[in-house]
């Protein structure tokens, strides 16, 4: 799946329409239509916010690692839970 795909499914599974995407990311609709359509070019910065405008990180990490949605959201899930692993007994301890 192409990336411009990937963007407008991200977008509309968060019930967003192309001028509210526009409108949170300070873009122009006219480029959120282009990048949905491959016609602009994804910089790194505007697929992150594109990820957590549309609370789908899950799905970007999916698109850069080549994988399937559900091994993205296993690899996040994992990564958290390796992190709050590590962190909680020094948080713990400040607390």
């Amino acid at each position: 799946m192409e990336y411009g795909q990937m963007l407008r499914k991200m977008r509309k599974g968060a019930d967003l329409s192309q001028e509210e995407i526009a409108e949170r990311l300070h873009i122009s609709r006219s480029n959120v239509s282009r990048l949905e359509s491959n016609k602009l070019k994804l910089s790194f910065e505007d697929a992150v916010r594109w990820a957590r405008t549309t609370d789908s990180q899950d799905m970007m990490v999916a698109m850069i690692c080549n994988v399937d949605v559900s091994v993205a959201s296993d690899m996040l899930n994992q990564i958290i839970q390796i992190s709050a692993t590590i962190l909680f007994p020094f948080l713990g301890g400040l607390l």
